[in-house]
């Protein structure tokens, strides 16, 4: 067990390896809490990014493409679920049970979807741009095929970067561990590669981000106004002046996640690259896991099409003849 024992000795995590790494002593009511918390932050996530992602995979209206950049976040979010329970392991236990290359392979998932989570951000950011600055030419700028192309490149691109990042800092090299103590998993990165991934994973994308959104708020502003001026005057207010507010409605709830997301990961990118405590960044880790349970309710709270799909779902009507075909917009349960 993992937890404190009554005589306080000291515990390895491979008793029989001189190098082990030692474990760390908790109360076993901590451990237990720990461990619970985990496994329903795990099912949480896991359960609702699932029904994001049956959602838009299967009910044809939703094959937009706004809609198939938050499916690449709910993917994301899918594998930071998944990943919950080994990262929970490692910081409970303190000691990595499942060897070399699989701690390879968790620290290049982990890092995929952090940045399949930012690249889809910037996605939706392009896309809400497009709509809602220059609305008169996303049906050319903004297609289901440029919207596929981009998000396969972006994951693409980011696997490839995630992988070379980890081969640089030796992760592949085992005799680039011998200060590492043996049951221990962690990415200690060189001065070089820290600067590079400032730039690529967190500055660049989120100046980016944020440029866009400040363009995209101030446009709406001015919808707005205009179009309840125009009501106030008792003036028709036309199709497409209804179309560029519906769009800016979409912009501002996307906007939600991005300011959410913004709240849960800037603190973890900042305090990561600084010399601050460990508890501090174990905090703010699971803080940003529980980010990738958060989307979800955003959508269940601004999105009527979501709570229709999920009734879908959780009474099995999907597996009707021609259920994908169902326009869940205008449908009425």
């Amino acid at each position: 067990m993992a937890y404190e024992t009554e005589d306080h000795e000291t515990q390895y995590c491979f008793p029989a390896v001189n190098s082990s790494c030692i474990k760390g002593k908790r109360s076993k009511y901590e451990y237990n809490n720990m461990y619970v918390f985990l496994s329903l932050l795990s099912a949480w996530t896991l359960f609702l990014n699932l029904l994001v992602i049956i959602s838009i995979s299967h009910f044809k209206k939703l094959h937009t493409p706004t809609n198939l950049i938050i499916l690449s976040l709910a993917v994301a979010d899918l594998l930071m679920g998944v990943i919950i329970p080994l990262e929970g392991s490692r910081q409970i236990e303190t000691c990595w049970y499942f060897g070399d290359t699989f701690c390879d392979l968790f620290i290049i998932i982990f890092g995929l979807a952090f940045s399949g989570s930012l690249s889809s951000l910037v996605l939706i950011a392009v896309d809400r741009y497009v709509a809602v600055c220059h609305p008169l030419q996303y049906p050319q700028k903004i297609t289901t095929t440029k919207t596929l192309v981009s998000i396969c490149l972006s994951w693409l691109c980011f696997s490839a970067y995630n992988t070379i990042l980890v081969i640089n800092n030796g992760f592949f090299d085992t005799s680039l561990r011998r200060d590492m103590c043996y049951g221990e998993c962690s990415l200690t990165i060189v001065f070089a590669c820290i600067v590079t991934d400032l730039f690529v994973s967190f500055i660049l994308p989120c100046t980016l981000i944020i440029s866009l959104y400040l363009r995209i708020f101030y446009v709406v502003h001015q919808q707005v106004k205009a179009i309840n001026s125009l009501m106030k005057g008792g003036k028709c207010v036309t199709e497409g002046s209804l179309r560029r507010k519906s769009e800016s409605k979409a912009a501002l709830t996307l906007g939600i996640i991005v300011i959410v997301y913004m709240l849960c990961f800037v603190p973890y990118y900042i305090c990561s690259i600084s010399v601050i405590s460990s508890t501090t960044i174990n905090v703010l880790t699971w803080v940003l896991y529980t980010n990738s349970g958060l989307n979800p309710l955003i959508y269940a709270l601004f999105y009527p099409w979501f709570k229709k799909t999920v009734k879908h779902i959780l009474t099995l009507k999907i597996f009707q003849p021609a259920s994908s075909l169902v326009d869940i917009f205008t449908e009425h349960q």
